[in-house]
């Protein structure tokens, strides 16, 4: 019998490549489903590809399919969509990753201004632990298939020596060590993790560095964004974004708080259930 031919898909970065049924597969795993499940998703939507089918519409087809299963596992699988909807300012984003690094032991403040040598800088990210000052720079984007080039890190780094410089002068940082970051929400090119690598600033992207990257941080915290609940509006959404509530935890502590985004009393529960489930580890 004739091998079929494989489908090309469109990607966002406007290229053409073959679908890959396990990466599918795999991130439908990752987002809970059984192997019975993703294997059902994947069939009907393998028997409905045709050729320059966007991996956004694949995406939309296996969210809906997961949907009408369990909204939870839908939540989980829209994980990287959710970080985007953080925008389209940066300072969601900002708190968010703070949030993650001080559920890892971490103490964080959001917006500081500190005094380098030559000029004073804001620092997205101001974190301290173990001895160690951490300068996070966050990068934001809100569009798939954005690429944090080489640029990037070496603008960050250029800031970070300006910081250590005078930073490391100070009595009270006598003792202190003192760290670099660029943390996105986005994939970094080749040569930014090259770059990175060699003059030792900490890269943290999507799916960069492997067993410490945002996705596995969320997936080893628990720490879903408001942006994942598949059972809010986008406006009650925003409302609680405003508010600065960027973590589902936020909601499962403070129920309150879906009274003040103006949720009807006959949806909480729905709601609730589905932060729940979101918030197990």
């Amino acid at each position: 019998m004739k091998k079929k031919k494989p489908v090309n898909i469109l990607k966002a970065s406007g290229n053409l490549v073959p679908f890959n049924e396990s990466k599918l597969k795999r991130s439908l795993l990752r987002a809970g489903a059984e192997d019975f499940l993703a294997e059902k998703i994947l069939r009907e939507i393998s028997g409905e590809l045709y050729e320059g089918i966007s991996t956004g519409e694949i995406y939309r087809k296996a969210f809906d399919m997961l949907r009408s299963y369990s909204r939870p596992l839908a939540a989980k699988y829209r994980l990287k969509n959710a970080i985007m909807d953080l925008g389209p300012s940066g300072f969601p984003f900002e708190k968010y990753v703070s949030e993650l690094f001080r559920s890892q032991g971490f103490e964080t403040v959001t917006n500081r201004f500190v005094q380098g040598k030559c000029v004073t800088h804001e620092v997205d990210v101001l974190a301290t632990a173990n001895g160690t000052v951490h300068f996070m720079e966050c990068k934001f984007h809100n569009q798939r298939g954005y690429v944090c080039d080489v640029k990037v890190p070496l603008y960050i780094q250029s800031r970070f020596l300006d910081l250590k410089e005078q930073q490391s002068t100070l009595r009270e940082n006598a003792d202190k060590q003192f760290k670099g970051w660029v943390v996105t929400n986005t994939k970094f090119s080749d040569d930014a993790v090259k770059y990175g690598l060699c003059c030792g600033l900490e890269l943290v992207g999507w799916d960069f560095p492997l067993g410490r990257s945002l996705r596995e941080m969320i997936d080893i915290t628990g720490l879903h964004p408001i942006t994942c609940i598949t059972s809010l509006t986008q406006r009650e959404k925003q409302t609680l974004l405003d508010k600065g509530i960027v973590l589902c935890r936020d909601i499962q502590l403070n129920t309150a708080l879906l009274d003040e985004a103006g949720v009807k009393a006959g949806r909480k529960h729905m709601v609730l259930i589905e932060v729940r489930n979101l918030c197990v580890v």
